[in-house]
């Protein structure tokens, strides 16, 4: 996907985020967020929205020493869902702004201004399935954005120690984790080394190379069981090999 095609997606999902809640009761708790509501949802959703807007707009080149932003979040609950939608079209216009190739400061791999984008797709992506499975709404995703999702988490995750730390257990000695799509093309190699872990960088597809321990599921299932909002025990979830790998993995993967 392009940094244009995930700028769109950032609006359609976002969309699909205020449809849901716009006439919701926004006191409903969040069973995949535990102690929010779905104002709190909304909140979090806009403010980081704002946050990374500010943040693509100035080019940063160092990491900031402040997260300070004017929210302008309005005086009553009702107004969030509007407020959410305003965030998006704020968006949206700083994408428009400049070249999204640009160098400039991110806390991942990818060292541009494409990366807040594709950062703000998925926290909005993930937060849109969790308003709409706490309303009994279908969360679907669309497979193919679910994969690029699964590829950012994997690919970020070793850089998120700093707001992750969990993330820093996550050693081995050469150890590796296969994590395979099955409804289409995808496949991602974890290695777990002494001094960390990051994703071995393939072609996409599963290869021969035997690993410590494999995760089978669509790509949805996998974005959703990255991001903790599916169990691994859950049916069409298949894990192999070695458990305690894998435990690991899960226990110390929270980004």
């Amino acid at each position: 996907m392009t940094p244009q095609d995930r700028g769109a997606a950032v609006a359609a999902e976002t969309a699909r985020f205020v449809a849901a809640v716009r006439d919701a009761d926004l006191t409903l708790p969040v069973p995949d967020c535990p102690d929010w509501t779905l104002a709190d949802l909304v909140r979090h959703a806009g403010s980081v929205q704002r946050w990374f807007t500010v943040l693509i707009r100035q080019r940063i080149q160092e990491r900031p020493l402040s997260r300070d932003v004017d929210l302008r979040l309005p005086e009553r609950p009702e107004g969030l869902p509007d407020w959410l939608a305003e965030a998006a079209a704020q968006a949206a216009a700083a994408f428009a702004e400049g070249d999204l190739d640009e160098p400039m400061w991110a806390w991942g791999a990818d060292q541009h201004a494409r990366f807040w984008v594709r950062r703000m797709l998925f926290e909005t992506l993930v937060h849109r399935v969790d308003a709409e499975r706490a309303l009994g709404l279908a969360a679907e995703i669309d497979p193919e954005l679910a994969a690029d999702g699964v590829d950012e988490f994997l690919t970020n995750l070793p850089f998120a120690a700093f707001f992750a730390p969990g993330t820093a257990e996550l050693r081995g000695e050469d150890r590796t984790i296969r994590f395979a799509r099955t409804d289409g093309e995808g496949d991602w190699l974890v290695r777990l080394r002494s001094d960390g872990f990051g994703l071995d960088q393939g072609d996409g597809t599963e290869d021969d190379t035997a690993a410590d321990a494999t995760v089978r599921a669509t790509a949805a299932e996998l974005l959703l069981l990255l991001y903790r909002r599916l169990d691994r025990t859950a049916a069409g979830v298949e894990l192999a090999g070695d458990q305690e790998l894998l435990a690991l993995w899960f226990e110390h993967s929270a980004f």
